[in-house]
C-alpha cells in the first residue's frame, strides 16, 4: 500500500479558540481546586489510612512487595548461579579495590558483604551489583591519606636509630577516616532521597560520567604503578597530584624491584588470558563465567598461604570528630555513586521493562553505606562488571545479590587465611585488568564528535579537571561547567519565523523548509527554548530583527510625523484667526473701503495690491514631493511644483502614515529641499515592513516564565502597539498562563483575547481581523490570498 492510500485528509471546520474562550469550553479548575491550602495539605500528610500505610511501608521496604511473589522454580536457579558468579568477582575486587582505599584487604571483603545484604531489602533494581567500584575507592584512599599520612607515624627504632612507620597504627585510624566518610555519605544519601531529592542525579550526564570515570580509571593506573614496580614514590594530594605522582615513579624506575615485577607481569599474563577466554566461551556456556572466575581466583592465590583470624568484626560507632574534617568528600562520594548506580539501574530496568524508584534508590545506597560504615565497610555503589555479569548470567532479582554475599561471607569464615600474605603486586595487577572496560570509553571522543560537539566538550572539560584537579576538584569543576552549557545553550537557542504547510494546520520554520508558506501581513516567531531572565533581553532583540522591524527608528518616524501634524494644526489655527480679524475688519471698513475705491479709479481700471501681491507670492511658492520611493539603486526621484498645492496623483506610492511628508519651502535650493526631505523620508528608517499588522509569539517551547520575561513581554506589547502591529501569545501551558496572572500581565490593553490555544487559531483570527480588508477571501473560511491555512 503507497503512502497516498495510507495517509488520509480530513476537514475540519471549528471555532477560533482564544484562551478566554478556551476556559470557557474546557471549564478550566481554579486556583483553589488544582492547589489545595496548606491546612489540607497538612491534614491530608497526616491522615493515616490502610491503603496508604500499604502503599509507605511497600515503598520503604520493597523486598516486601516481590518477595512474597518469588517463585523458586522459575527464578531460583537462575539467580544461584548468577549469585556465584558475582560472589567469587568479590573476592579479587574487594582485595584489590581495598589498597585504592589506602586500608587492609579484608576491609574490602567485608565492603563486599554488608552493603549487598542492606540492598537486598530497600532497593529497587535487580540487576545492579552493589560492593566494591574504582573511582570510589580511589576517592576514599584520597581521603584516608590525606588525614592519615605515613610521616604522622614514624616511630623510631632504637637498634639502628632509624624512623619506620607504625602500619598498625597508621591501617587502624585510615580504616576509622573511611569508616566515617562512608557513614557521613550515606546519611547525605538518605536524607537527600527522604525530601524526594533523587533528581539531583540528573545534573551529571551520562558523558560527565562516563569521562569521570575514565579519568578516575587513569588515577587508579598511577596509584598501582608502585606496587608493580616495588619502589615507593612519595606521596601527593591536591591539584596535580597524578602528575607528581608519576614523575616520581619515572624517576625512580631504575630501583624497580625484579621479582615484584615479574610477579605482576606473570600475573597480567594469566588474567587477560583467563579473561579473553572467558570472553570467548560465555556465550557457548554460560557455567564458563562461574568455572573461569573460580580456575583464575584458585590459581592465582593458591600458593599463598598466611595467617588472618576468622570470623565478623564487631560493630562500631565512628569517630564523629572526623566528620568535619570530611564532609566535602563526603558529599561528593554520594553524588558519584548515585550517579552510577542510579544510571546502571535505569539502563537495566528499561531493557527488562521494569521500574526504579530514584528516590528510593537515593535511600537504599544510603542505607548501605550508613549501616556498612559501622562493621568497617568504606563507600560503596553499583559496579558495571559486576552487574553486567549479574545480567547476562541470567539473574532475576535481587536474591542474586545475596547469594554473592554468601559466597564472600563463606570466604571470610573459612578461607580467611589465604589471602592474608597476597603480593599487593598481585592484587595491583586485578585492578588494573578490571579497569579495561573503562579504558574503552576513551572511544566516546570519537561518537560525541560525530553526535554532539557540546557533549564532547563537556567530556573533555571533565576528564582534564579530573586528571589535573584531582577527584574531589575536578567533579565540582566537571558540574560547574556542564551547568554552564545549559546557561550557554538557553542563552543562545535557535529562533525562527514559521510558515505554514499548505493544506495543514501546521507551521515549521521557513529557512529549514522550502514549502513552508508565510502568512499575509502575519509574522510568527519562535524561540527553541524557554524565556527567562538570563535571555529575555536577546529574546526581544531577535524578535525585532526577525519581525524585520526597526521599532526604534519608527517610533521616532511617528514622534516626527505627530510633531509635524501639530505644527500644521497650529499654523491652520493661526490662519483661521487671521482670516477672523480680516473678515471683522472688513465689516467695520466698508465706508473706508468704498472711498478708497473711488479714489483710486481712474479711467475704469481696478488695482488690488493686496490681491496682485498675494498672487505674486503663491506664484513664488514651491512644493517639492517624491514621486518614487529610494531605492538600493539610486535614491528617491523629486517633483518641483510651484504655484499651487501639490496634485494627488503625485502621492500615489505614499501611504496615508506619510501626509506631511510633502514640505512648503520658500526660496530653497534644490539640494537643500532634498536633504531637508530625505531625513524624514521612508528610505532613511531602514528596515520597514509595512505589510505586517500582526506578529504570534509561540510560547509552546515554554514550560514556565519568571518576572524579568513578564517584564519583556508587556514592552513587546507596548513598543509594537506604538507602530500599529498587534501581538498576541499561543500555544501558552497552564502554568504559564497563570504565572503571567500573577504577574500582573494582563490589564486594559492586554487581556486573554490576546493568548489563543495554537498558533493555526491566532493565525485565523489575525486574518479575520487585520487582514480581511485587504486580503482576497476565498470560498472556506481558512482559505487567504490562495493559501490553504
Amino acid at each position: 500500500m503507497d503512502s497516498t492510500r495510507r495517509l488520509g485528509k480530513y476537514r475540519v471546520e471549528r471555532e477560533v479558540l482564544d484562551e478566554q474562550r478556551l476556559e470557557e469550553v474546557t471549564q478550566r479548575k481554579t486556583h483553589s481546586d488544582t492547589h489545595p491550602s496548606l491546612t489540607e495539605t497538612l491534614k491530608d500528610s497526616l491522615r493515616c489510612t490502610a491503603p496508604k500505610l500499604k502503599r509507605s511501608v511497600l515503598s520503604c521496604l520493597p523486598v516486601l512487595y516481590w518477595l512474597p511473589k518469588y517463585s523458586i522454580w522459575d527464578y531460583g536457579m537462575p539467580d544461584l548461579i548468577s549469585g556465584i558468579s558475582v560472589g567469587i568477582m568479590h573476592l579479587p575486587q574487594g582485595l584489590a579495590y581495598a589498597l585504592l582505599a589506602s586500608v587492609p584487604p579484608v576491609f574490602g571483603l567485608y565492603t563486599s558483604l554488608y552493603p549487598a545484604l542492606i540492598y537486598f531489602f530497600f532497593g529497587t533494581s535487580r540487576h545492579i551489583s552493589i560492593g566494591t567500584f574504582t573511582v570510589l575507592s580511589i576517592m576514599v584512599g584520597g581521603v584516608t591519606e590525606r588525614l592519615a599520612p605515613d610521616t604522622d607515624f614514624l616511630i623510631t627504632n632504637g637498634t639502628n636509630n632509624t624512623a619506620e612507620v607504625d602500619i598498625t597504627a597508621r591501617d587502624l585510624y585510615r580504616v576509622q577516616v573511611a569508616a566515617a566518610t562512608t557513614v557521613l555519605g550515606g546519611l547525605i544519601q538518605v536524607v537527600l532521597g527522604l525530601v524526594k531529592f533523587g533528581f539531583v542525579g540528573t545534573y551529571l550526564s551520562e558523558p560527565m560520567v562516563r569521562a569521570y570515570t575514565t579519568a578516575a580509571a587513569a588515577h587508579a593506573v598511577v596509584a598501582q604503578l608502585k606496587h608493580i614496580f616495588g619502589v615507593s614514590p612519595g606521596r601527593s594530594s591536591g591539584a596535580f597530584s597524578l602528575v607528581y605522582t608519576l614523575r616520581d615513579v619515572c624517576l625512580l624506575l631504575p630501583h624497580t624491584h625484579l621479582p615484584t615485577l615479574c610477579v605482576s607481569a606473570v600475573s597480567m599474563v594469566f588474567l587477560i588470558s583467563a579473561k579473553e577466554l572467558n570472553s570467548f566461551l560465555s556465550p557457548r556456556l554460560p557455567v564458563c563465567h562461574v568455572m573461569s572466575k573460580f580456575t583464575l581466583f584458585v590459581s592465582v592465590f593458591i600458593i599463598f598461604v598466611g595467617e588472618i583470624p576468622n570470623g565478623l568484626s564487631y560493630p562500631s560507632v565512628p569517630d564523629t570528630s572526623i566528620f568535619k574534617k570530611v564532609i566535602g568528600d563526603a558529599f561528593a562520594l554520594a553524588m558519584v555513586g548515585y550517579a552510577i548506580s542510579i544510571s546502571l539501574g535505569k539502563t537495566f530496568a528499561l531493557k527488562h521493562g521494569y521500574n526504579v524508584d530514584s528516590n528510593q534508590e537515593l535511600v537504599a545506597l544510603g542505607l548501605s553505606n550508613a549501616v556498612g560504615g559501622f562493621f568497617q565497610c568504606f563507600s560503596v555503589c553499583s559496579s558495571m562488571s559486576r552487574s553486567l555479569i549479574q545480567e547476562t548470567t541470567g539473574g532475576k532479582t535481587q536474591m542474586a545479590g545475596v547469594a554473592s554475599a554468601l559466597i564472600v561471607l563463606v570466604t571470610i569464615l573459612k578461607l580467611g587465611p589465604l589471602f592474608q600474605e597476597l603480593p599487593t603486586a598481585v592484587l595491583a595487577v586485578i585492578v588494573l585488568v578490571n579497569l579495561k572496560g573503562m579504558f574503552k570509553q576513551y572511544s566516546d571522543i570519537v561518537t560525541l564528535w560525530k553526535r554532539s560537539k557540546i557533549d564532547l566538550v563537556v567530556w573533555l572539560v571533565t576528564w582534564v579537571s579530573t586528571m589535573l584537579l584531582n577527584l574531589d576538584l575536578g567533579l565540582a569543576a566537571s558540574i560547574i561547567f556542564a551547568l554552564m552549557t545549559v546557561i550557554f545553550r538557553t542563552q543562545m537557542p535557535t529562533y525562527s519565523v514559521l510558515g505554514n504547510v499548505p493544506g495543514t494546520e501546521l507551521y515549521v520554520d521557513m529557512e529549514t523548509h522550502r514549502e513552508a508558506r508565510e502568512i499575509p501581513g502575519v509574522t510568527i516567531f519562535r524561540s527553541s527554548a524557554t524565556v527567562y531572565f538570563a535571555n529575555a533581553d536577546l529574546y526581544l532583540e531577535a524578535l525585532k530583527e526577525k519581525s524585520g522591524l526597526d521599532i526604534s527608528k519608527m517610533i521616532i518616524y511617528k514622534k516626527r510625523q505627530e510633531a509635524k501634524q501639530r505644527r500644521r494644526e497650529k499654523r491652520a489655527e493661526r490662519r483661521e484667526k487671521r482670516q477672523a480679524k480680516k473678515e471683522v475688519s472688513q465689516v467695520f471698513s466698508v465706508e473706508e473701503e468704498a472711498t478708497r475705491w473711488r479714489d483710486t479709479c481712474v479711467d475704469g481700471i481696478v488695482t488690488d495690491e493686496g490681491e496682485q501681491g498675494r498672487a505674486e507670492r503663491e506664484n513664488g511658492t514651491v512644493f517639492v514631493v517624491p514621486v518614487s520611493p529610494q531605492t538600493p539603486d539610486g535614491p528617491c526621484r523629486w517633483e518641483y511644483l510651484k504655484g499651487g498645492e501639490p496634485d494627488s496623483t503625485s502621492l500615489g506610492w505614499m501611504s496615508e502614515l506619510q501626509d506631511g511628508d510633502t514640505t512648503t519651502l520658500g526660496s530653497s535650493s534644490e539640494d537643500t529641499l532634498s536633504r531637508d526631505l530625505e531625513r524624514v523620508s521612508l528610505g532613511s528608517l531602514g528596515k520597514w515592513t509595512w505589510d505586517i499588522h500582526s506578529i504570534i509569539i509561540d510560547l509552546s517551547t515554554a514550560n514556565f516564565i519568571d518576572t524579568v520575561a513578564i517584564k519583556t513581554m508587556k514592552n513587546i506589547f507596548q513598543d509594537f502597539s506604538k507602530i500599529d502591529v498587534d501581538v498576541y501569545l499561543a500555544g501558552c501551558q497552564s502554568c504559564v498562563v497563570e504565572q503571567l496572572e500573577l504577574g500582573d500581565f494582563f490589564s486594559e490593553s492586554v487581556t486573554k483575547r490576546h493568548l489563543f490555544a495554537s498558533v493555526h487559531d491566532a493565525a485565523l483570527y489575525c486574518l479575520d481581523h487585520r487582514g480581511a480588508a485587504s486580503l482576497p477571501r476565498h470560498e472556506t473560511s481558512d482559505t487567504y490570498d490562495g493559501t490553504k491555512l
